[in-house]
């Protein structure tokens, strides 16, 4: 699943008791965290760099992916 639809999977289920309330997807794509989290998964899908030069970083970048319910891409592969 696209971040994106991770992000409004999200904010959906959050306010699934509220009656529908309206989500501002311009607001909610354009915050500055989901560049950031853009700028990771690049990070995670370049498959230049090797496991063994950022071993624990990567490990603990896709841990948070899906902390939010995201995958881990091809990275999390370990075991």
């Amino acid at each position: 699943m696209e971040l994106w639809q991770v992000l409004l999977k999200n904010a959906t289920e959050e306010r699934e008791g509220e009656g529908g309330v309206e989500i501002d997807t311009e607001k909610l794509f354009e915050k500055e965290c989901y560049k950031v989290l853009e700028r990771i998964r690049a990070i995670l899908n370049n498959d230049s760099l090797t496991d063994s030069e950022c071993f624990e970083k990567i490990e603990s970048v896709v841990c948070l992916f899906e902390e939010i319910g995201s995958d881990g891409g091809s990275r999390h592969d370990f075991g």
